[in-house]
């Protein structure tokens, strides 16, 4: 893989990693201990950091992408961007959706039991983590 592309594809891995794990790591858990912060005011807080953090994901997963496709990459760097890909994609798609939903039902005022969906998606930032700490390594690498 050519070195220019292999540098800016890892900074941007990099960046997404240290975005994924200062906001759902640290942020997310830590709003709902501040005082004065109901489980609505959070709620609303949180759909609009994740959805910012979901649309800087999406962007660059579409910069990695074309920085990588554009540096000649071996079969690790395609194999490990494509899992990311993936696993934005279905959080995005299967996870996230269904926890909107049920987040709009809370903050119209019903009263709902606590949801397995934020293990799941826990599960997948989890994953996402580790995906892109190993891309990130293998693209120092390449």
């Amino acid at each position: 893989m050519n070195a220019t592309s292999a540098a800016i594809a890892g900074a941007l891995t990099f960046l997404w990693l240290g975005m994924v794990l200062a906001i759902s790591f640290l942020e997310a858990p830590l709003k709902f201990r501040a005082p004065g912060v109901t489980i609505p005011i959070g709620l609303g807080i949180g759909r609009m950091v994740f959805r910012a953090l979901n649309r800087a994901e999406i962007a660059l997963t579409a910069a990695i992408a074309v920085t990588i496709a554009l540096g000649d990459p071996p079969t690790p760097v395609i194999a490990l961007t494509a899992a990311v890909a993936l696993l934005l994609t279905v959080q995005l798609a299967a996870v996230r959706r269904p926890l909107n939903r049920r987040s709009d039902r809370v903050l119209a005022g019903e009263d709902l039991p606590r949801s397995r969906g934020h293990v799941y998606y826990v599960a997948f930032e989890v994953t996402k983590v580790a995906a892109l700490l190993a891309l990130g390594i293998t693209l120092t690498t390449a």
